[in-house]
């Protein structure tokens, strides 16, 4: 069954496996949004005469009952069927006879694909949206929750000034803000429809594309026909590049996490059942969660280089190459949102151990204390800071670790601005309706 297939044509088996490769599996992914683009390119076609109404009618009503199928998930694309458009519009032209092949008027199945895949980006970056603000609201529950909690802060990972447990998990919060504004440039891009760009270049029928942006809730259209086709593979990169962001938050926290949880830190716990151990080694509590989100998101990190090398240097009009955008794109998205899933379970079970920095082998930490005392006593800093490291170098360092800190300014231990950092996610998330 193939949309294009003439009397004298066939395609050799082995060509044709070859060209649909896993696209079928991807396809039923897309088959909701395909049915409702064509939803609403049939109601187009019966306001502008190409059909008449009642044809029109019949046609969206049993489009309708394909698409309840598809989500009763009792849809399948049989083993004949080139793609999930081909297989539409067979269903359709079964069930209600010739009318079903007056809907690809005025369309090309790249028509088809690339606003079938708009509308699923755009459905899944809505999700995505709201996975993070789940994740971003844990964040900042628990760093309210232990913002009184001091540990170690390295740099170059040598211990370098106090922080908190607070402090710590509010950057990560913060970080997902910033990843957030890479969502809403990938869905102001994907929230723009291509349907009725053809093949790419347009079409002789009447066609009203500012209607079926209407129809499918696009906020506007891509105007150029060529340049919607052009936008394929951009749309996926914009929105590889969103994941790549967010992946590259939770790798961090994540090695964090691995750090924090070794002995030689002894931070933070997680309850048995959330770790692994070793087949020879009874103590072993192993972080093999972290482990994998770090790598499942450094792969992720990697799929807007994927498909920068699928698209560079591509011509303008449609190419086959774009149909590998699928399998590059989606399953990353999966993985990332099965990252930020099981990061949350991590998360909600974490214990924090207290008095960390009681701990003599962390006395150092407060030498910019000691130096800013000075400073405040009216030492100016280059003398409180060769002062300071005399005493260090001497040993004979000491201050009173367990007077209380004033950091206050603003994003310090004492002020987190947690209140702030949730009025901009707010903001920022508001981008995507």
């Amino acid at each position: 069954m193939k949309l294009w297939s003439k009397e004298k044509t066939s395609t050799a088996e082995q060509i044709e496996k070859f060209t649909v490769g896993n696209d079928r599996n991807f396809d039923l992914l897309m088959a909701k949004y395909d049915v409702m683009g064509s939803i609403a390119h049939v109601t187009m076609l019966g306001e502008n005469g190409m059909m008449s109404a009642e044809e029109s009618a019949k046609a969206v009503a049993e489009l309708k009952n394909i698409l309840a199928e598809i989500e009763a998930g009792s849809f399948k694309i049989d083993e004949g069927a080139e793609d999930i458009h081909s297989q539409v519009e067979f269903m359709l032209t079964e069930r209600i006879g010739n009318t079903g092949k007056m809907i690809h008027s005025g369309r090309s199945r790249n028509d088809q694909v690339a606003v079938d895949v708009k509308l699923y980006l755009r459905a899944t970056i809505h999700e995505l949206k709201d996975e993070i603000l789940q994740l971003f609201d844990l964040l900042i529950s628990k760093s309210e929750q232990h913002k009184q909690t001091l540990i170690p802060g390295y740099t170059h990972l040598q211990i370098a000034m106090p922080s908190s447990i607070g402090l710590w998990l509010g950057a990560y919060a913060e970080s997902l803000v910033d990843d957030m504004e890479f969502l809403v440039a990938a869905w102001n891009v994907a929230n723009k429809n291509p349907l009725g760009s053809g093949a790419g270049y347009g079409s002789s029928f009447p066609l009203n594309r500012t209607r079926t942006t209407s129809l499918l809730n696009f906020k506007t259209l891509n105007y150029n026909a060529v340049y919607a086709q052009m936008s394929r593979g951009k749309t996926e990169k914009l929105v590889a590049m969103a994941i790549s962001s967010v992946a590259a938050t939770l790798g961090r926290l994540s090695m964090d996490c691995c750090l924090y949880i070794n002995q030689n830190f002894g931070f933070i716990s997680f309850p048995d059942e959330l770790t692994t151990g070793s087949s020879i080694m009874p103590h072993k509590k192993n972080p093999d969660v972290f482990e994998l989100i770090r790598a499942k998101c450094s792969r992720i990190q990697s799929t807007p280089n994927e498909l920068t090398l699928l698209i560079n240097n591509l011509p303008s009009g449609y190419h086959r190459d774009m149909q590998l955008t699928k399998e590059i794109l989606f399953p990353a998205i999966n993985d990332l949102r099965a990252c930020i899933e099981i990061m949350q379970v991590m998360l909600r079970a974490m214990s924090v151990k207290e008095n960390i920095l009681k701990d003599e082998k962390y006395k150092y930490l407060f030498s910019v204390e000691a130096v800013n005392e000075l400073v405040n006593k009216g030492v100016t800093f280059r003398d409180a800071y060769a002062e300071i490291g005399n005493q260090i170098d001497k040993g004979t360092f000491d201050f009173d670790f367990t007077k209380p800190l004033h950091h206050t300014h603003e994003g310090s231990i004492n002020n987190l601005c947690n209140e702030q950092i949730q009025a901009e996610m707010k903001r920022v998330a508001g981008g995507i309706q």
